[in-house]
């Protein structure tokens, strides 16, 4: 009876964001800035002023300083009020600041109650127009960084993912940490950050997105009094595109209790036919590895499988798991796709995944900022309207979809290995490329 209730209140609550997406989308151009609004019924207000071009915006040597600039600019204070000043008042009312890079783009953001709309949305803007970079806060914020990436180069896991990407995209813009390295944020000054950010908050390569109980004439009418007022600046130099078109693998040595390992393959752009299908197909992945890899073998205690949403030129899906039988494993994640591209999925695995699909995407958009940070997402992909026809498109998906998304992009796998290089061998990893059947 419980699960019965449980299902049923996970269909409610699709259904009703489902039916709050149906909202339109206002796009607007305040004198030269792109602006996405979207209205909504709760008091609580997100904005985000997004800037395209993420890891191609700064060299390797440089890789960190816009989350630096970023973080310094949100947490610093501003020419007229110093960092403890800038967030006292943001306590007091109740108004969170904050930032986040990413290989594509990087955003600094704010949310507050509708009531601290005013105030809020001036001290947003004074951080972006006027940030302070104070040399002690800035070197506060720099020390924190740099400890976070040795934390990162001292996990396993996180060690994993640099050097998967850093073997996969060698000498392009995804090779590149957004938040940067030990060596990189040293080498950082506070003034050639604040350079920096002068130099890259243009209009020509911000978006701002806000969702909230507001009108139209009042964000217009205070953008227009502020960050309308940026300079133009340059667009920005978007990373290009690559597909991944051969496997190959990338086995690190380390004396470690437990192996680490995963595969990296393109996927379509979200926005193309095969977008949503890979979105799907990756998430019913997902539960098959969990299934034959921890339910059936206990091999592992979280193997896992997705697409990184936050690549926009290159994206890209991701099966992972960490274990003391790395042989065994890798054989069970070969063997799945090989078996998935030969016979494909059942219907009733799609029929059954729809649904869940869709609750677990709209649990992911229940509040402001969650929404302003997918909208803007879809808007630097290049088809805002998606945001809005994701379930219509979720719901087009079909069996067929699924095995041709997976049986076209899922031959090239770049794999990285952490651990003992005694415990596998290359031809490990080795997939069949001849299938009788296609399912599709």
């Amino acid at each position: 009876m419980k699960k019965i209730l449980f299902i049923i209140t996970c269909f409610l609550m699709a259904a009703g964001a489902g039916a709050q997406t149906q909202k339109t989308i206002q796009e607007i151009n305040v004198d030269g800035l792109k602006v996405y609004f979207r209205p909504s019924a709760k008091n609580i207000v997100s904005a985000r002023l997004f800037v395209l071009g993420g890891t191609s915006n700064y060299s390797l040597d440089q890789q960190g300083i816009e989350s630096l600039a970023f973080t310094t600019a949100m947490n610093g204070g501003t020419v007229s009020k110093s960092k403890t000043q800038f967030n006292t008042e943001a306590e007091k009312i109740g108004t969170s600041f904050g930032s986040s890079a990413s290989l594509d783009y990087s955003e600094m953001n704010m949310t507050c109650l509708k009531s601290a709309w005013d105030q809020s949305w001036n001290m947003f803007a004074d951080a972006i127009m006027n940030p302070r970079f104070a040399p002690d806060d800035f070197e506060l914020f720099q020390q924190q960084m740099i400890a976070a990436a040795k934390q990162r180069e001292a996990d396993p896991d996180s060690y994993l993912q640099e050097s998967a990407m850093s073997f996969v995209y060698k000498g392009r813009g995804y090779e590149k940490q957004p938040d940067g390295s030990a060596a990189s944020l040293e080498k950082l000054t506070a003034d050639l950050t604040k350079s920096y950010f002068k130099n890259t908050i243009g209009k020509a390569r911000c978006i701002l997105v806000v969702v909230g109980n507001l009108t139209q004439d009042d964000l217009t009418a205070k953008v227009k009094a502020t960050l309308a007022k940026l300079p133009a600046g340059s667009s920005a130099k978007m990373n290009n595109p690559i597909k991944i078109t051969q496997g190959k693998e990338n086995v690190v040595e380390r004396d470690i209790a437990t192996n680490y390992l995963t595969g990296i393959f393109s996927t379509p752009q979200l926005t193309s036919p095969d977008g949503i299908p890979m979105m799907v197909a990756m998430d019913l992945i997902d539960d098959k590895l969990f299934v034959e890899i921890r339910t059936r073998r206990g091999l592992s205690y979280a193997p896992h499988g997705g697409l990184n949403t936050s690549a926009i030129t290159s994206p890209y899906g991701q099966i992972y798991a960490s274990t003391d039988s790395p042989k065994r494993v890798i054989q069970v994640m070969v063997n799945l796709l090989n078996g998935l591209k030969e016979n494909g999925f059942a219907e009733n695995e799609l029929t059954n995944k729809k649904q869940e699909f869709l609750t677990t995407y709209y649990m992911g958009l229940q509040t402001s900022a969650q929404q302003s940070l997918a909208i803007g997402r879809w808007a630097i992909r290049g088809n805002v309207g998606m945001y809005e026809d994701f379930t219509n498109r979720v719901n087009a998906v079909t069996v067929k979809d699924l095995n041709r998304v997976v049986d076209q992009n899922t031959d090239a796998i770049v794999w990285t290995y952490l651990g003992h290089k005694q415990d596998v061998q290359t031809t490990d990893f080795l997939q069949t490329t001849k299938y009788k059947n296609k399912p599709y």
